[in-house]
């Protein structure tokens, strides 16, 4: 009994014997030329950082807060140096009788707008001096002290967010990525300060502290640094079981190594927003706390404690409480706007790419 070969069917043979006989040739291919490609400009490739930058440079509102804190931020360190008065001297003049004449309650004025508006002169001893802000009841250029105000208020804000955000990134990086009794007993401590109100860690710093601003700052520092745990501890516990720290983790990285070296830098994002927003609460407290008469001690000054005098005196001044309060919602605005584009710019919703 002989055996039967199968055949292949014929559209088989036909390709098979097709694809042995091909042989290429040069006119078989044409090369593309830089004109024939068309590249997508929007989705190029770029950095992520880079990609950030132009997101969040195209959001108008944030570069307006950007734009309203870089100017604030140059006047508080410019500002006072314009005039010839400090923030604690009292204008005096010594008048043509030889009696000694301070200078209270000024309103704002430039004499020489005034003559170009109404045609007449100021009299007086004081007619010669430019007041942009006005003088206080002590006879203090408003001037002078808004700025150097904004400056104290701004330094508060910028330290005490720093350290928070080291404080906070650190313990909730820790707590997240240890897990297990660790972050148990770490939250536990959370609850209970963020259960502690403010008014009584204050209360009880202004006991053991003299007033200004070691004590805007403790009390700042003691508040402001849960925020950024939370954040932090959320981040790291998406970000542990991803397969860079898992790798990192096979090929012997110290546990610390792996948190401020693998999981830290993929964390910044989101800690960056937190800060931008964290700023402004920062100012808003310092505020507050001068306001009540726990902060900034006189002659030295901050946003809060010109509030206060403004205040004080608005029956009286009621120019006197305008610069520092039109400050003060302008650096709460502008931050705000910024943490808005940041946190868009780092995050893009899907319509917004």
């Amino acid at each position: 009994m002989g055996f039967l070969a199968k055949r292949k069917p014929a559209p088989v043979q036909a390709a098979a014997a097709a694809q042995a006989e091909y042989i290429p040739s040069e006119g078989d291919f044409t090369l593309l030329t830089g004109r024939d490609i068309n590249v997508d400009k929007n989705y190029a490739s770029q950095g992520y950082w880079k990609g950030v930058a132009i997101h969040f440079l195209k959001d108008k509102r944030a570069m307006a807060g950007l734009i309203i804190v870089v100017l604030i931020i140059l006047l508080a360190i410019l500002g006072p140096s314009i005039n010839s008065y400090g923030y604690k001297d009292i204008i005096t003049v010594i008048t043509e009788e030889g009696k000694k004449k301070i200078g209270r309650a000024i309103p704002p004025r430039i004499p020489a707008l005034h003559r170009l508006l109404t045609g007449e002169e100021y009299t007086g001893v004081f007619a010669d001096r430019v007041f942009l802000f006005g003088t206080d009841d002590m006879g203090r250029d408003l001037w002078t002290r808004t700025w150097t105000g904004a400056r104290i208020s701004l330094i508060i804000a910028f330290v005490t967010i720093f350290i928070d955000m080291i404080i906070g990134m650190s313990y909730g990086l820790i707590s997240g990525y240890f897990g297990g009794m660790t972050d148990n007993i770490m939250q536990r401590i959370v609850e209970v300060a963020n259960s502690v109100p403010r008014l009584v860690i204050i209360s009880v710093l202004a006991i053991f502290m003299p007033k200004g601003m070691g004590l805007v700052i403790v009390a700042l520092l003691l508040t402001e640094w849960i925020g950024m745990s939370k954040i932090a501890r959320a981040e790291v516990l998406k970000l542990k079981e991803q397969e860079y720290v898992l790798a990192s983790r096979t090929l012997g990285a110290g546990r610390f190594h792996i948190i401020f070296s693998q999981i830290l830098p993929n964390t910044i994002g989101p800690i960056i927003t937190q800060v931008m927003f964290s700023i402004p609460t920062a100012i808003f407290t310092e505020a507050f706390l001068s306001f009540v008469g726990v902060g900034i001690v006189l002659p030295q000054c901050s946003v809060g404690s010109l509030i206060e005098d403004g205040f004080n005196n608005i029956t009286t001044l009621p120019y006197q409480i305008l610069p520092p309060i039109i400050v003060l919602a302008l650096l709460m605005l502008g931050f705000n706007f910024i943490g808005d584009g940041l946190r868009e710019a780092l995050a893009p919703k899907l319509e917004d790419m």
